[in-house]
């Protein structure tokens, strides 16, 4: 496998597209691409986190989620992120996004089912998009493609487009988000 590298910076190595959940405006000056995993605690914790950031930075961010489950160490984690574009079938991404990630690791089939209902979506659409091979395969080809962009752990970050290799604190990456359009740095989104 190739890790797209420039300058020694792991970049992104799939552009954001139209095949991305995002939030924020298109044209904002900066983008943010989360690797995520659903029952990562450190995951849960960025959420928190970057909510801060796309409430204070409103217009100024267009934010990406991408799958990345660690199967292996997350066992719901794929369950959880199939939920979530399950949900994206029926315009309720974002919502099941964010009540996986406040869930606190309650991710087994019943919570799933609950939080479907909770979030009023077609319960026997859910169920069989669920269980879709497309959106399986969807998600591990965002995996693959975090993995060759050195994803190795999560959550990783990409500001506009270089893996942001800090902390994952509101402060510090306001602190990164206000540099980069400070420097009106450009990059890949």
């Amino acid at each position: 496998m190739t890790i797209r590298k420039r300058d020694g910076v792991h970049r992104l190595g799939v552009p954001v597209s139209e095949e991305d959940w995002t939030r924020g405006p298109a044209e904002a000056p900066v983008t943010i691409v989360e690797y995520g995993d659903y029952q990562c605690p450190a995951c849960q914790r960025a959420y928190v986190e970057a909510e801060k950031l796309l409430a204070a930075e409103e217009g100024n961010v267009k934010f990406v989620f991408r799958h990345f489950p660690l199967m292996s160490t997350h066992p719901q984690a794929m369950a959880a992120a199939l939920a979530a574009e399950a949900a994206g079938r029926q315009d309720k991404f974002w919502q099941m996004h964010a009540r996986l990630f406040e869930s606190r690791g309650e991710l087994d089939d019943q919570h799933i089912g609950q939080y479907a209902a909770e979030l009023e979506l077609d319960l026997y659409k859910f169920a069989r998009d669920i269980q879709s091979e497309e959106i399986e395969a969807h998600i591990r080809q965002q995996r693959l493609e975090g993995a060759r962009s050195g994803v190795n752990g999560t959550p990783t970050f990409f500001i506009n487009g270089s893996r942001y290799d800090g902390d994952f604190t509101y402060e510090a990456l306001s602190a990164a988000v206000r540099a980069i359009r400070r420097q009106g740095i450009a990059g890949e989104n």
